[in-house]
C-alpha cells in the first residue's frame, strides 16, 4: 500500500469536509442533480474518448496508484550479480530454472537459456516493456481526461443551474435549488479534478516512469551476463540506476 497516496487523498477530502461542518449544515453541500451532472456526465463522456475495455479495467488500474508492486532494484541487482557469477562458472545453460523476484526477468533469463542472439533478446523485451508503457499511459491519460472533463462538466451545470435560475425569478422558491446546482457542481468538477483524477494519474505516470527504469535496468543486466562480463563491472554499472544516495556495493 501507497501510504503516500492513501494519505493525501484522505487528507485533502478530510479538510474539505471539516471546512464545510465548520460552515454549516453539511447536508447543504450534497445536491443529487450536481452529482449526476459531473460524475456521471464525466464519466460518460470520458467513455467516448477510450475503448469500453480500457473503463472497465478502470478500477484495476486506480489500485495500481495505491498499492504497486515493484520489484526493489537493490534487490534485482544482488540476483543479477549471482546470476552472473553462475553464468561465468557454467555457461548460461547454468541459469535454466533459476528462480528469481521478478517475473520480466525471469523472461529475460529464460531468453539467455534457449541461446538467443542478444539483438532478438533487446528487441523481445525492448518490445514487451514498450508495449506495457504504453498501457500505463492509457491508464493515466484516462484520469487525466476526468481531471480534464470534471471542471467542464461542473462549468455546464452552473449553466443549467443559471437558467433554471434566471428562467424563474418570479417564483421566489425556485431560486435556492436552482443556485444551488450552479454553486455545487462547480464544487464537484474542481473537487473531482483537483483532489482525485489528477494526482492519481501523475502518480501512475511515476509508476509507470519507475517500471520502466527498472526494465531498462534488467535489458542491460541480462545483455551483460550473456556476454560474459565480470559480475562487480556489471554491479557496478547498473548501481546508476539507483540514486546515488542508496547506492551499495557487494562489498559494503
Amino acid at each position: 500500500m501507497d501510504l503516500a497516496t492513501l494519505v493525501g487523498l484522505i487528507g485533502a477530502f478530510a479538510i474539505v469536509v471539516m471546512a464545510m461542518v465548520m460552515g454549516g449544515d453539511i447536508g447543504m453541500f450534497i445536491n443529487v442533480p450536481s452529482i449526476l451532472i459531473v460524475f456521471g456526465g464525466s464519466l460518460f463522456a470520458v467513455m467516448m474518448k477510450f475503448e469500453l475495455g480500457h473503463m472497465l479495467g478502470l478500477g484495476k488500474v486506480m489500485g495500481k496508484g495505491f498499492s504497486f508492486k515493484l520489484s526493489k532494484p537493490e534487490t534485482i541487482i544482488e540476483e543479477v550479480v549471482e546470476l552472473a557469477g553462475l553464468a561465468r562458472k557454467g555457461g548460461l545453460l547454468s541459469l535454466e530454472g533459476k528462480e528469481v523476484s521478478d517475473d520480466f526477468l525471469g523472461k529475460g533469463i529464460q531468453l539467455l537459456v534457449d541461446g538467443h542472439d542478444p539483438d532478438v533478446v533487446r528487441t523481445i523485451l525492448s518490445k514487451e516493456a514498450k508495449l506495457a508503457s504504453e498501457r500505463h499511459d492509457v491508464g493515466a491519460a484516462i484520469f487525466s481526461s476526468f481531471g480534464d472533463t470534471g471542471p467542464a462538466m461542473g462549468m455546464i451545470g452552473t449553466l443549467i443551474g443559471l437558467v433554471a435560475m434566471l428562467a424563474n425569478m418570479d417564483d421566489p422558491k425556485t431560486i435556492g435549488p436552482a443556485m444551488a446546482v450552479a454553486l455545487l457542481t462547480t464544487l464537484y468538477g474542481a473537487m473531482l479534478a483537483t483532489m482525485f483524477a489528477l494526482p492519481v494519474a501523475d502518480k501512475l505516470r511515476l509508476r509507470k516512469g519507475e517500471e520502466d527504469r527498472l526494465r531498462a535496468m534488467i535489458i542491460d543486466a541480462l545483455l551483460a551476463i550473456q556476454a560474459g562480463q565480470n559480475p562487480r563491472v556489471i554491479e557496478s554499472m547498473l548501481q546508476a540506476y539507483i540514486a546515488e544516495g542508496k547506492r551499495t556495493t557487494s562489498g559494503d
